[in-house]
């Protein structure tokens, strides 16, 4: 009998799982109702996929991303699965076959549109009652909670499910849902004491950037020119700049179209086939796009206006990198979008909703005025704990200076005081700047702190009052009007017992890029091949492959079928049907270039190296904490020295450990050395949030970081 791990390696030609892959699935085979929320790219599919194929009978996936269900049916076919669709796109006579299809159990898997359940009278659902239903699969399944972001009043009648199939379990799926969301999913879809699986958010592979508003199309242009054989999509708010955008990109020569609900369909349809097949590189478009998007060869999304709350922004990032590979997220911040989005969070007739939805706006906004980690506050809003810096955002890698801001501080925490803590941000910042606006009263200004700040500028006093809030000097209500209030933490600095330290961005210095060393040549060839292949079968080329396996390809050169088979992507369908051609292209290359096979690197065995590290690696900041460390001081010493927490100690000298001048012995204990390997090996190293999850409290970040810098160092040689 074949195991989810068989399925696994032949249908799909992947050798372990990821996240909680494993464990979802054995809870669905043992008929157990399922939660998953797991990070878009994180591989969702395959926890019903490989179910559905160990079942007898049919499974039936429930999604709203028509544009998703063929590119998933011909992936399914592709590998050799027996899948279908049942949508809108369909004409009768090919529904009529369809259905034909699945009374001969011919079918395995089918996708369907939630309404196309319950119209005419249910008469599906009556179709559906005498067959051998295995598993329901509700995907993006955040769709049935009004407290979502992307509400679907057809997702609420997904619960009659439970009332006409009993029996048969049903696994909801989504990739983006706070608490409120997740509880009211469970509640919505009637699960009964389903097993909740929760995968860290965090997808590493992106990079993100909060850039300035002001000149953002020079920027954008400038990283377009270094990224012209990329594919990317930018997101603007309304379906007039996406066209004029475009226009524009397409003047200064780039390969760009636009996408919005108010194209003919016909139009849509094609720009995001164009797109999907490679043959435009950049689409510029509203959030009516991306939905279903299953293209895993994204490398930057870019946002031109904000959006309208994190979820929205995870999710829409979370279209670049799905093959795992380096990708960037940046977004254009100007205080003006918030104001122009307040607007849209009035819900009529729905107060509740309307305050939910401009506290997500405000979140969203205090995501991109934090000097934090971004990452950080992204994983912290998902209720998701993260060291205080990740190394890839632009917040992690700009330099600060520190300086003393104490004065500063005192003038806005006595502003906020003397105007009996009843007024927002923005009149605060007036008062400050001893603004002669109407708005502010005449005893106001007499107030001994009216127009103490009046040198500093607008922008500034607004990052000063922000940096305040995040320190939690200042507490800012919810709500349409978000006024600042003291708090316990405040009244020290105004009696001047507390200091208060402020930074300011000096430099930002480029993410060090770790690459496999793959021959750039035999990867355009394998592209070339793939494209050729993808055309003929009629499929977006990253169904063929994905970039990852192309990359594998170029940097392992397998020489044989018992070598490809050891390369991601290749199962036994795709090896029988596409490996001679891969392996000759390959073996073809190398003969030319006189190179042997890689393949023995893929599985690097652990050994001690010392090297030293270049002096362009190292920064000020972790030499400091390392010669600390060298002088006999423990992680919590030098923490208490440096005024920096004890995960950030630890990250610095996990650069040490890479660079083989610490040994990973002085910083980890050897039962926790192999409890992280073993963890490592499982889920891979991608995912220190999921790591993390797996090993519990008594294992630190710090000490998973050291021993992935350990490998790291292993592999290198």
């Amino acid at each position: 009998m074949s195991t989810p791990l068989d399925v696994l390696n032949k249908q799909f030609g992947f050798s372990e799982f990821r996240f909680h892959q494993q464990k979802i699935i054995e809870s669905v085979l043992a008929k157990k109702d399922t939660a998953v929320l797991m990070p878009t790219g994180g591989g969702k599919s395959l926890c019903y996929q490989i179910p559905a194929l160990l079942f007898d009978g049919l499974t039936i996936v429930i999604s709203p991303l028509i544009a998703l269900m063929k590119d998933q049916v011909d992936g399914l076919r592709l590998n050799g699965v027996a899948a279908s669709f049942l949508n809108s796109t369909l004409s009768v006579n090919e529904q009529a076959q369809v259905m034909n299809d699945i009374r001969n159990q011919q079918i395995k898997i089918l996708y369907i549109a939630p309404e196309k359940i319950f119209i005419n009278e249910q008469q599906f659902l009556n179709f559906l009652k005498p067959l051998n239903i295995s598993l329901f699969a509700i995907d993006e399944a955040h769709c049935i909670s009004q407290w979502g972001h992307d509400f679907r009043p057809e997702y609420l009648q997904l619960a009659v499910l439970k009332k006409h199939f009993p029996e048969v379990p049903i696994i909801a799926l989504t990739a983006t849902a706070d608490e409120l969301t997740r509880k009211d999913i469970l509640e919505k879809l009637k699960l009964q004491s389903p097993k909740i699986f929760i995968s860290s958010f965090n997808r590493e592979n992106i990079h993100y950037y909060i850039e300035p508003k002001r000149n953002w199309l020079p920027y954008l242009l400038n990283y377009l020119k270094e990224h012209k054989e990329d594919s990317g999509i930018i997101y603007c708010l309304s379906r007039a700049s996406t066209e004029s955008l475009a226009d524009d990109l397409m003047e200064y020569g780039f390969s760009a179209k636009p996408y919005h609900a108010g194209l003919e369909k016909q139009q849509r349809d094609l720009h995001q086939d164009l797109f999907i097949k490679d043959k435009v590189k950049i689409i510029v478009a509203t959030i009516a796009f991306g939905l279903g998007i299953d293209k895993s060869n994204v490398r930057y999304v870019f946002h031109v206006d904000l959006p309208k709350n994190i979820e929205s922004y995870y999710q829409e990032t979370g279209r670049a990198g799905r093959d795992g590979i380096k990708s960037d997220a940046i977004l254009f911040y100007g205080r003006g979008d918030l104001v122009k989005l307040k607007k849209f969070c009035e819900i009529e007739n729905n107060p509740a909703q309307s305050k939910i939805m401009l506290e997500k706006l405000n979140k969203m906004a205090r995501l991109c005025e934090t000097q934090t980690c971004r990452r950080k506050f992204m994983m912290n809003y998902f209720g998701e704990e993260y060291p205080d810096y990740c190394g890839s955002c632009d917040v992690c890698l700009s330099k600060y200076e520190k300086f003393d801001g104490t004065i500063i501080a005192q003038k806005a925490l006595s502003a906020v005081a003397r105007l009996d803590q009843r007024y927002g941000v923005n009149f605060v910042i007036d008062f400050l700047r001893g603004s002669k606006s109407e708005k502010i009263m005449d005893w106001q200004m007499q107030l001994k702190t009216y127009g103490v700040g009046a040198d500093t500028g607008k922008e500034e006093w607004r990052q000063y009052l922000n940096d305040l809030i995040v320190m939690g000097y200042l507490h800012q209500e919810e709500g349409q009007y978000p006024v600042l209030k003291l708090t316990e933490k405040s009244r020290a600095v105004l009696k001047g017992e507390e200091k208060v330290t402020f930074v300011k961005t000096i430099t930002r210095k480029e993410v060090e890029q770790k690459e496999l060393p793959y021959e750039v040549e035999l990867f355009s060839l394998l592209k070339i091949l793939r494209n050729r292949l993808a055309e003929e079968a009629r499929v977006p080329s990253y169904i063929i492959f994905s970039d990852t396996t192309l990359l594998e390809l170029a940097t392992y050169l397998p020489q044989d079928f018992s070598e490809l088979t050891k390369i991601s992507g290749f199962g036994e369908i795709k090896l029988q049907r596409y490996g001679k051609m891969f392996l000759d292209e390959v073996v073809d290359f190398c003969k030319k270039n006189k190179l042997p096979s890689r393949i023995m690197n893929k599985f690097p065995k652990r050994q001690r190296k010392t090297r030293s590290p270049r002096t362009s690696e190292r920064s000020d900041t972790k030499l400091e904490s390392f010669e600390l460390f060298r002088s006999g001081k423990s992680i919590t010493e030098i923490a208490t020295l440096r005024n920096l927490s004890a995960s950030t100690i630890e990250n610095h000298l996990a650069h040490y450990i890479e660079s083989g001048e610490i040994e990973i012995d002085e910083l980890v204990t050897p039962e926790k050395i192999e409890q992280i390997e073993k963890a490592i090996q499982l889920h891979g190293d991608l995912s220190l949030g999921v790591l993390k999850n797996e090993l519990g409290e008594d294992v630190s970040y710090g000490e998973i970081r050291a021993v992935i810098s350990f490998i790291k160092l292993n592999g290198s040689k």
